[in-house]
């Protein structure tokens, strides 16, 4: 069997790629191109999890990078277990097939506990003494010391945050390559997210996107010369398409001014208390989930979200099930963004009580995702500085909150999550998979693409 590489450029589209990325030009002119209607809603998890076992989120569960467990009344953000995804994956249907076939999961989503030969995904070591320690896990677990020793640390700084840059994912390609010349796995799934960053601080249009193409295909350059060397075929594809936006709308803002948010005192700061709230919004970029604890009031709340400013639509159960997101980790209702709008999780009134964690970079204990987390306060002076000692703190061992996010979210120019209008801002999947003309292809329909490309 032929082995294979798919690398996912993350933010990658046909707008994009042209004189400042010569490299995936050049690879593109080789090979054929297909755009792909994006999964919805179109965000990091459910897209993942969409190609790799060609199905909708109403049928692997993952309904967005977030849900409520309404069970424990929390948050699930960010989670990593492999488990949760309720369909076999790509890997696992062609050991089906082919039982020696072996399979490298580098830094895609839910990679922890799973059923993939060789894995790494970021995860910090969190001490009793309250620390965050940066750090990766790996499968095997040796592979974690050894890839280190070879590679260097992970730089954890630059993989999300207001430092989020080039290094992260050249690392990972390095990782890639690594990977190839110790256990030369059937496949190699690599995930390259550095055009995320500054296509969401920013906004594709900026000037200064041009550097960051031209750094990103650097890095996928260097992995197309290396694979090629090694007789690996490679196919490139991307997650969605980030476009301009200029409006962030707070609907937990609008659900307090109904009284239908509970809020808890925390030592002076305010808490989103999810259990004891009629009702909370969890912020996915343009699409939020809209959890009704009360269900005599759905309909109402249905109303108040139509008539906020920046809200495109609302789906109900019908329309949920249109959509192939009708799963029980869904929200009650689900609130999608006009082109220009996304969704922030806010719900303070008085940023002086907003959460100490809100002007932290913390994934997990905010009620929705947040890309103002890319940024620093400009109200900060010497915030170099101060991120500077933070960092020492953390690496002589002292406890530290770096509270350098602004709680501006007018800063953020790019977002996804809706299917964008126009299809040059759709996702791709470029290589040796066979066309069907011009015609986009689902996003359900990537898998059968990459397994007969593999299997061929």
């Amino acid at each position: 069997m032929k082995r294979s590489a798919i690398i996912n450029v993350v933010g990658l589209t046909r707008s994009l790629i042209g004189a400042h990325t010569p490299a995936i030009k050049g690879f593109l002119e080789k090979h054929s191109c297909q755009v792909i209607k994006p999964a919805f809603p179109a965000v990091t998890c459910t897209a993942q999890s969409t190609y790799l076992t060609g199905k909708q989120p109403n049928e692997h569960g993952i309904v967005g990078n977030a849900w409520y467990d309404r069970e424990y009344d929390e948050l699930r953000f960010w989670k990593q277990s492999n488990r949760l995804v309720q369909q076999p994956k790509l890997w696992e249907d062609i050991r089906e097939e082919v039982p020696e076939f072996t399979c490298a999961k580098l830094f895609w989503w839910y990679n922890m506990y799973s059923s993939a030969d060789y894995s790494i995904t970021p995860r910090p070591m969190y001490p009793a003494d309250g620390r965050k320690v940066f750090d990766i896990y790996t499968q095997p677990m040796g592979l974690r010391e050894s890839i280190k020793q070879d590679l260097g640390e992970f730089p954890f700084p630059y993989f999300w945050g207001p430092m989020a840059g080039i290094e992260s994912s050249a690392w990972i390609a390095k990782s890639a390559q690594w990977v190839e010349t110790k256990y030369q796995p059937t496949l190699n799934l690599i995930y390259l997210p550095h055009l995320d960053y500054n296509l969401q601080r920013l906004g594709p249009n900026h000037p200064d996107i041009a550097k960051d193409l031209k750094e990103i295909d650097r890095v996928v350059g260097e992995l197309l010369d290396f694979f090629t060397a090694h007789d690996i075929e490679v196919t490139l594809l991307s997650e969605y398409g980030i476009t301009e936006v200029d409006q962030p709308i707070h609907l937990n803002r609008v659900f307090r001014k109904n009284g239908w948010i509970t809020i808890k005192d925390e030592l002076g700061l305010e808490q989103l208390d999810f259990g004891a709230s009629k009702v909370f919004a969890l912020a996915d970029h343009q699409v939020a989930h809209i959890y009704v604890n009360d269900k005599s009031i759905l309909s109402q709340v249905r109303q108040q979200i139509e008539q906020t400013d920046g809200v495109d639509q609302v789906l109900d159960a019908e329309a949920k099930t249109k959509y192939g997101i009708d799963h029980s980790r869904a929200g009650d209702l689900i609130a999608i963004a006009k082109p220009h709008a996304w969704f922030t999780y806010y719900y303070w009134e008085d940023d002086a009580l907003a959460p100490d964690f809100a002007r932290c970079v913390d994934i997990h204990r905010k009620a929705g995702y947040d890309p103002v987390e890319l940024f620093i306060d400009p109200k900060l002076s010497l915030p170099k500085l101060k991120v500077a000692k933070f960092l020492l703190k953390k690496k002589l061992g002292f406890r530290a909150l770096m509270d350098v996010i602004p709680l501006d979210a007018s800063l953020v120019r790019g977002s996804h999550g809706r299917i964008p209008e126009n299809e040059n801002d759709w996702p791709v999947l470029i290589g040796p998979q066979v066309s069907e003309g011009n015609q986009p292809i689902n996003a359900t329909k990537v898998y059968s693409k990459l397994k007969a490309s593999i299997l061929s």
